[in-house]
Formats: C-alpha cells, sequence, structure tokens
C-alpha cells in the first residue's frame, strides 16, 4: 500500500547543494524508519543514510557524514536528504525505501528496507 516517490534530482558543480524528496502515499510515513541509497554506473547500491520512524534518531554512512542531512516532515508525509559541498563522487540514481518493520531505530542492517521508489538522478561536473 505504501508508495515513494523520489524528486529533487539533477546537475550541479561541484560544492553546490541539491534537496531530494521522499513522498510517501498509502500509509502515515512517520512510523517508518527510511533509508536514503544510492547506485552509481557499474557499482552495487550501497545505503546514505537513515531515519527512525520511532524517535527520529539519524545515521549517516562516512561517505557523506558532515555534508548530508536527513529529516522528515510528517504533515507533508515527505522524508528529505539535503545534500551539501557535493563531489563527483557523489553521482548516483539516489533512492529512498522504508523498513519493513515500524518504529525501529537507525542504524539498521541496509538489507531490511524495502518498497523502493523509482530513484532520481544526480550529477555532480563542472
Amino acid at each position: 500500500q505504501l508508495q515513494l516517490v523520489e524528486s529533487g534530482g539533477g546537475l550541479v558543480q561541484p560544492g553546490g547543494s541539491l534537496r531530494l524528496s521522499c513522498a510517501a502515499s498509502g500509509l502515515t510515513l512517520s512510523a517508518y524508519t527510511i533509508g536514503w541509497f544510492r547506485q552509481a554506473p557499474g557499482k552495487e547500491r550501497e545505503g546514505v543514510s537513515c531515519i527512525s520512524g520511532s524517535n527520529g534518531v539519524t545515521y549517516y554512512a562516512d561517505a557523506v557524514k558532515g555534508r548530508f542531512t536527513i529529516s522528515r516532515d510528517n504533515a507533508k508525509n515527505t522524508v528529505y536528504l539535503q545534500m551539501n559541498s557535493l563531489k563527483a563522487e557523489d553521482t548516483a540514481v539516489y533512492y529512498c525505501a522504508r523498513d519493513r518493520q515500524l518504529f525501529r531505530r537507525c542504524p539498521l542492517p541496509w538489507g531490511d528496507f524495502g518498497s523502493w521508489g523509482q530513484g532520481t538522478q544526480v550529477t555532480v561536473s563542472s
């Protein structure tokens, strides 16, 4: 029943910023822990960030720590990923997904997430 739709990607210069959105429909998103993932050409999909559905605790992969910020707006049923100081290696398709159980806390095994969205392309280049 829960469907996720990513948006906000685009082309940005190194050092620039983007804000990605993960909009949910069908269920109340606040009850779920949500993860952001990315996949670059020729590479495996990797976990980027996580925000807990229970208490708002967040987690970041080392590659993005200090540059990315995950947040949620329960009134809009949306989770955001604010990306600052972007680097060329951040270029990828970005996806969001939900934990298969309710109200769990980050960090969680990335394999516990499902119900993937369609993804949004982020390209960092001069």
